[in-house]
């Protein structure tokens, strides 16, 4: 039976209680564990085991307040030692204040005020109390893994709970299938409104990735751990794929997450989130590479996991491997942090570069194959679409300084695009250059960022202005009133990205972006990879590069655009990235305006 759940009144009762005596009814032994939000102390979580201190001395551990100083401290590196290395027993109170202060640093909300939670409970449901019918769960929820690791239903309704709030917060939430199974995590350490802030930090943390949000993010994930695989764990992708000739990794890699969060021992998954919370999810990659050896050693040793148990369904073989993980989580912990040349760089390299080919693959899927290559007049908009841009418009402006979405409504019928005053466009090459954007930028309002007329013609303040801008539309007014430009998918600042070596990388980008010429013709020149797979080698890739002395836009035999540090004078070739000719007929031109715009809300 549901015990009393407690009310806004009762909660201001018990909200400075952080932990109670937990007596479990099977093994009649004292755990201390949080309180949460029951006045009884079993009405949120039950146990299947005994989770008590190990007998014998106990070892050395840091406390909260040593943690909490360094990290006021600035000291993140020496609080990474420590989280790897100390292993609480499981029961420990330490984690009901440590885990909401690792991931309180990642808040990028200035301030959380008291009682935010509830009202937003309130806002949602009507109410604060706690409804004994189920709750539909949000869309971006994986209903097949909701694991309530051990969690009362009182509990799983808490769970249910926060996953609504946070999903009508945080509405661009898309898909993220590991969520729950962390808010159950969270919850057994905590009380609700705590777990919320801890979710709320993981999901809307800039510096680190914690929890993907989209479909995208996921499948960019799951292929990025394969990669890594590939070169880290060769001897047990190779064994698997000797004894399943026609075993598909991809089948096996997508399930990986999984591996940990349903197959791990819960004592296991308490130490890894221990690391996770502050490193973000490369320890979950660094586990799952543990997972992968470890299993392959068993595989040749123990007939449980023969070559004819496991052929049919390596991945499901894989979970069943991690329940009996041979290895204690300190070991498995150890292991992970072990692994050699797997630096924040190469992952992040692995990751973007995955990014890159599905980003571009999604826009061909989601109607790019209407992007025409040809500079005939088929690429100019159809008078309906005009049309349709100009109605659009109204909700559009490009006044600098506006900064939410929120604008739009009090933009209506202000500067629309077709009385834009640029200094670059005309209004009919605008409506044709609007017509060629993906249709989801479209929908957001363009901002002017930069202009040499108004900013000077400096690079650095070029990058001052526009660096943490994506995607951005870069927009030349030749002396000669040549007019091109490009959309550039990337943000200008990922020219500062280093890669595994230290380096700062050459070229990035992604296929989304696009070139174009307004005058003396109409022209778009997408990314030549947008209509197929086909591997076009390495010049095919060169979307953008920057540095301190200069812009370059498009590779291979040619520079389609590139500027220098005064942007002043450019050139223009033809290049393998766009298929394109030269831009302007001379090649070399003297830039009269340069335009970068941006788009406020993505």
């Amino acid at each position: 039976m549901v015990g009393k759940v407690l009310g806004l009144k009762d909660l201001e009762q018990f909200s400075s209680r952080r932990s109670s005596v937990y007596v479990d009814p099977e093994c009649d032994k004292f755990f201390e564990l949080p309180l949460f939000i029951a006045a009884s102390s079993n009405d949120i979580t039950t146990k299947c085991q005994c989770w008590q201190l190990s007998p014998g001395k106990e070892p050395a551990l840091r406390s909260y307040t040593e943690i909490q100083q360094l990290l006021q401290q600035g000291k993140k590196r020496d609080v990474k030692n420590i989280l790897r290395e100390n292993s609480w027993p499981i029961n420990s109170p330490i984690r009901a204040q440590l885990w909401p202060m690792l991931c309180g640093q990642h808040l990028t909300k200035q301030q959380m005020l008291d009682g935010f939670y509830w009202e937003m409970v309130h806002q949602v449901f009507g109410t604060t109390e706690l409804s004994e019918k189920p709750i539909m769960l949000p869309a971006f929820v994986d209903a097949t893994h909701c694991l309530p690791y051990h969690l009362t239903s009182t509990g799983r309704a808490v769970a249910d709970r926060i996953v609504n709030v946070l999903g009508y917060d945080c509405p661009d939430i898309t898909y993220s299938p590991v969520l729950y199974p962390i808010t159950s995590i969270l919850l057994h350490f905590m009380s609700e409104e705590e777990a919320y802030m801890c979710l709320a930090g993981l999901v809307g943390s800039k510096e680190k990735v914690f929890i993907n949000q989209t479909k995208l993010q996921h499948e960019v994930t799951w292929k990025t751990v394969m990669q890594i695989a590939k070169k880290h764990t060769k001897s047990a992708i190779s064994y698997f794929q000797r004894i399943c000739p026609g075993l598909k990794l991809e089948r096996v890699f997508m399930d990986w997450c999984w591996w940990i969060l349903a197959g791990l021992p819960f004592q296991h998954l308490v130490r890894i989130m221990d690391c996770y919370f502050h490193e973000g999810i490369k320890v979950l990659y660094r586990v799952a590479l543990v997972v992968l050896n470890l299993f392959h050693k068993e595989c040749q040793s123990n007939n449980e996991w023969s070559p004819d148990n496991i052929k049919n369904d390596i991945g499901n073989a894989l979970i069943k491997f991690c329940k009996k993980i041979p290895v204690s989580p300190a070991k498995l912990l150890h292991a992970a942090f072990s692994i050699r040349g797997l630096s924040t760089q190469y992952i992040s390299r692995i990751f973007i570069k995955t990014e890159m080919l599905l980003k571009s693959r999604s826009v061909l899927n989601s109607g790019s194959k209407q992007l025409i290559k040809s500079r005939s007049s088929d690429n100019l908009p159809t008078s309906q679409s005009q049309v349709n841009i100009q109605m659009m418009s109204h909700t559009l402006t490009i006044r600098e300084g506006e900064k939410s979405p929120g604008h739009r409504a009090i933009a209506m019928g202000v500067y629309p695009i077709h009385n834009l005053k640029s200094q670059v466009c005309k209004n009919e090459d605008l409506f044709t250059l609007w017509s060629w954007l993906p249709v989801r930028i479209t929908m957001y309002q363009p901002v002017l960022l930069y202009t040499t007329e108004e900013h000077g013609c400096s690079l650095t303040t070029f990058y001052v202005r526009v660096e943490q801008h994506e995607p951005t539309l870069l927009m030349i007014k030749t002396c000669n009133n040549e007019v091109f430009g490009a959309y550039c998918s990337s943000r200008w600042f990922e020219r500062n990205v280093k890669d595994d070596k230290g380096q700062r990388q050459a070229y990035f980008g992604t296929g989304e972006t696009f070139l174009f010429s307004l005058y003396p013709e109409r022209a778009k020149y997408p990314w030549v990879g947008i209509e197929g797979d086909k591997d076009l080698g390495h010049s095919s890739e060169l979307f953008m590069a920057a540095d301190s002395k200069m812009i370059t836009i498009g590779g291979g035999e040619g520079q389609a655009i590139w500027m220098d540090e005064n942007i002043r004078f450019g050139k223009t070739d033809g290049c393998k990235t766009f298929n394109n000719p030269p831009l302007c007929p001379s090649g070399d031109f003297e830039i009269r305006v340069l335009e970068v715009y941006g788009f406020v809300g993505i």
